[in-house]
């Protein structure tokens, strides 16, 4: 059999030992240590990453990343662990009384249990972010095993965090999104979305003073080149339960744009859709947090130190350079794009600003935020850098060797200037003749063919004239956080076009060992998360790599400036784009158009390839308008859904068989606008995930005899719940908190007999059951609050909870604080007929757990 039981990439990674270094040996191995061990010098104990690198050292104390006498503060910080911070999510119903919890409960006796003498570090708000929204700790994982305190509050952030009522994220991370200025009828873009806690933020903009059961006008379209990666992004967006998003998964290089040219109808060519009231995609917002060596995660991924070089920046500066004019492409004449990353290397950020700049000319402007959130410890920009390459510092262009130019471009450099005319190295230049000392490196400079030196070190960095100052740095040691580069951008106007003879950037074919190739760099970094912590307690190990997949969506590189002609009027010159990404001209004549019913319309286009559908997207569900009339018909009748809720033609499927479909989503108007421009664009966006769900097919055999087959899913109640009429039932704490426990009661046994009469008269099926606050009457839909409700099945003799075990004991938390006396709960051994708790699963045939998992991209309903 040999090694034909492995997988290739197995082979391949025995054949290089790769070394697993997030698998040390633990310290309780030490007993277990062999006679060998000692003998051939092996520590069996655990050992700590080393958080030094001499390499990283020189680089950035030439760089001057921080003045020099505040360097042995800069690298203290740096090696210390990073503190805990997490974000309360003002979406959630409960978040105000989350943040009165913390300030009231654990602020205090974490503060008190410090002045007894404890070296735990009370918890606190992040001075800089809005209404006390984001908070820091700082603890051990001993403190929290030993300390019941600690115990007790690391159980709440698990809670709240997998119910999605906070997110686990670096302090430094939740900054980029809040400089964004988004507001809720803004179409915003993330570029590089994954793993979502900053997506998360950016809906949480546009709900902003949303009223409970309606939805705002704009919407976020998050992205990510990997598809693993993409389902870590719907995990994370999943908890915020939107009608507003759209996920998808392309290199963000390549974001495809949907527009329509001038003789391009929708309605007697694609199902009757209506031609949209937007014609070209563009967006208010973009974020662009690009993938970067990630050396300003230091404090919570220790492994970069080991793996840390120069070449790691030079190798991604060139594709941070086409995302973020792709990101300026597709951003409309007025809005604002913010360009991130988790990186202190200059190449990767100022460098990356100031070639935008040059390119974009006098369209794009650097904003000033200087004076925004200023309690934010920051740091203006540099204006002065140098590149390190082949060990040798290059203070500007004309020093680079000839035979290293595919690697380090005029764009790494301050001014941009490739000094062509005046290259004092205009020779081929071989690795050979580097005058080098003991240690590899250029004493003075490099030996040319002609015997002269170019000077290197000893030669003053150039000065950029642009005013990247306006730039911000976060230094660890400014606010004990991670370090971080943000830049805020402002489109004037259109871009300019591009020259016809001009060379599109691409990934350098000659890397060297110092500087490898982007993708292998991206394998490398830690996991490209840029300051996301996300919790993944309970999942399986997600691999975070932002590494391009073979075989890659696009072929072709789209002209950042095409997107810029009017909105309303796409000038047919542009149509270099449209060949490449959308819609061919031939396509544009034929009659056959992608169906959004899930027929597949498409044909032989001039005889050459099919019309650009879903189905191109391998792997991946087509987005389906639902438009069975009489499901639909008897789901609006069954709930008694009124008007005041757009509901027919938002609604879809992944499902192409209309008969078997098991959930429904719902859709914004906005996202309804992207969808139809994307079914008459030739359907451009491939898409992961869209949507709310809400509605699920009842499956079992009490399901199936009910008036309605679809139940209302738990993540759309909240929006349906004030537009509905039928099936409602009304109930005190007393008994609400009942059916939480017990997750079943019979009609009788209610501590209200009214409300079990109520139940009891409903028809058989899903109903919701509200929970009665004091002071408001049934069906009151006045109230100044959110109601609780949870979904609940009305049996033939019982009312049975369909929410998950996780949302029972939150909610069961709340309710048990609105009861004002234990008195006033019925002791439970009076009820002999309701079952014990912790019973779940299917009762009385009908299956009652709530589906908790995010739908992954290409598979179907």
């Amino acid at each position: 059999m040999g090694g034909r039981g492995r997988s290739r990439t197995q082979r391949k990674h025995f054949r290089q030992s790769r070394e697993n270094v997030w698998k040390r040996p633990k310290s309780d191995d030490a007993t277990n240590a062999t006679p060998d061990d000692a003998n051939n010098g092996r520590d069996p104990a655990w050992e700590p990453f080393a958080t030094q690198n001499p390499a990283f050292d020189e680089y950035y104390k030439e760089q001057e990343i921080v003045p020099a006498e505040e360097w042995d503060t800069f690298i203290e910080y740096l090696r210390k662990p990073l503190p805990a911070a997490f974000r309360i999510n003002s979406s959630s119903q409960f978040y105000v009384d989350i943040r009165l919890q913390l300030e009231n409960d654990f602020m205090k006796s974490l503060q008190a249990e410090d002045a007894d003498g404890s070296e735990v570090e009370a918890i606190k708000p992040l001075p800089w972010y809005p209404d006390n929204l984001a908070w820091q700790s700082n603890f051990s994982r001993n403190q929290l095993r030993k300390n019941q305190t600690l115990e007790r509050f690391h159980e709440f952030l698990k809670l709240e965090n997998e119910i999605g009522n906070i997110t686990r994220q670096e302090a430094v991370s939740m900054v980029p999104p809040l400089f964004l200025d988004v507001r809720p009828d803004h179409f915003v873009l993330d570029m590089c979305a994954a793993p979502g806690s900053k997506t998360f933020q950016l809906l949480e903009m546009i709900y902003k003073l949303t009223e409970p059961g309606t939805l705002p006008s704009g919407m976020v379209i998050a992205n990510d080149l990997d598809v693993q990666r993409c389902n870590l992004l719907i995990h994370q967006t999943k908890r915020m339960c939107t009608a507003n998003l759209i996920v998808t998964n392309h290199e963000a290089q390549h974001f495809p744009s949907c527009h329509l040219h001038r003789n391009q109808r929708g309605d007697s060519q694609i199902g009757n859709i209506r031609e949209p009231s937007i014609r070209q995609l563009q967006f208010d917002r973009v974020l662009c947090d690009v993938p970067c060596s990630g050396d300003g995660t230091l404090r919570k991924a220790p492994d970069i130190w080991r793996k840390w070089n120069s070449g790691m920046g030079n190798g991604l500066h060139g594709l941070q350079v086409q995302i973020a004019m792709r990101g300026l492409a597709l951003l409309k004449v007025g809005g604002r794009m913010v360009y991130s990353t988790c990186s202190m290397n200059p190449v990767e950020n100022e460098a990356v600003v100031a070639e935008v700049l040059r390119r974009c000319g006098g369209s794009i402007e650097l904003v000033d935020v200087s004076t925004e959130l200023p309690q934010l410890a920051r740091r203006p920009g540099l204006k002065k850098w140098k590149v390190r390459d082949k060990g040798l510092w290059l203070a500007s262009y004309k020093y680079v060797p000839k035979y290293r130019r595919s690697v380090v471009t005029p764009g790494m450099f301050p001014s941009g200037k490739s000094h062509e005319e005046t290259s004092e190295l205009d020779h081929e230049t071989e690795p050979r003749q580097f005058c080098e000392n003991g240690d590899g490196n250029p004493e003075n400079g490099i030996q040319v063919t002609d015997g002269s030196v170019a000077p290197t070190n000893s030669v003053e960095a150039e000065v950029s004239p642009l005013p990247l100052e306006h730039c911000m740095r976060i230094v660890p040691h400014d606010q004990n956080s991670g370090a971080f580069f943000i830049a805020v951008l402002h489109k004037v106007s259109s871009l300019p076009a591009p020259a016809a003879t001009e060379k599109k950037p691409r990934p350098s074919k000659e890397m060297d060992a110092s500087s490898t190739q982007p993708q292998e760099l991206m394998d490398q970094v830690k996991d490209g998360s840029n300051g996301d912590d996300i919790d993944l307690s309970g999942e399986k190990d997600v691999h975070l790599s932002e590494a391009t997949p073979a075989g890659d969506l696009l072929d072709t590189e789209m002209p950042e400036a095409s997107l810029d002609a009017n909105q309303n009027k796409v000038n047919e010159e542009n149509d270099s784009e449209a060949n490449q990404n959308n819609v061919n001209e031939e396509n544009e004549k034929q009659d056959t158009r992608p169906s959004p019913d899930g027929k597949d319309d498409a044909k032989m286009v001039a005889g050459k390839r099919k019309l650009q559908i879903q189905g191109r997207w391998r792997g991946v569900d087509p987005v389906i308008f639902y438009k069975e009339e009489a499901v639909v018909g008897r789901i609006m009748e069954f709930y008694g859904i009124k008007e005041s809720l757009p509901f027919k033609g938002h609604l879809i499927t992944r499902n192409n068989d209309m008969n078997h479909v098991k959930r429904i989503y719902y859709i914004s108007n906005s996202v309804k606008e992207v969808l139809e421009l994307n079914f008459l664009a030739g359907q451009q966006l491939k898409i992961a995930s869209v949507g709310l769900k809400m509605f699920e097919r009842q499956t079992s055999k009490e399901g199936a005899s009910a008036p309605c087959l679809f139940r209302i899913s738990s993540e759309g109640l909240p929006l349906i719940l004030p537009h509905i009429t039928k099936q409602i039932l009304y109930a005190s704490a007393v008994d609400f908190k009942h059916l939480l426990q017990y997750k079943s009661i019979k009609f009788p046994d209610f501590v209200d007999p009214d409300f079990g009469q109520k139940a009891s008269e409903l028809m058989l099926g899903c109903c919701v059951v509200v929970l009665k606050r004091e002071g408001q009457a049934p069906s009151d839909s006045s109230q100044d609050f959110t109601p609780i409700a949870i979904g609940c099945w009305r049996g033939r003799t019982n009312i049975s909870v369909m929410v998950t075990a996780i949302d029972c004991q939150e909610l069961l938390e709340r309710v048990s604080m609105l009861l004002l006396t234990k008195e006033d709960l019925k002791p439970e051994g009076d009820n002999p007929s309701i079952p014990e708790a912790g019973e779940e699963g299917k009762i009385n045939g009908c299956d009652i757990k709530e589906d908790s998992t995010a739908m992954a991209p290409g598979t179907l309903d």
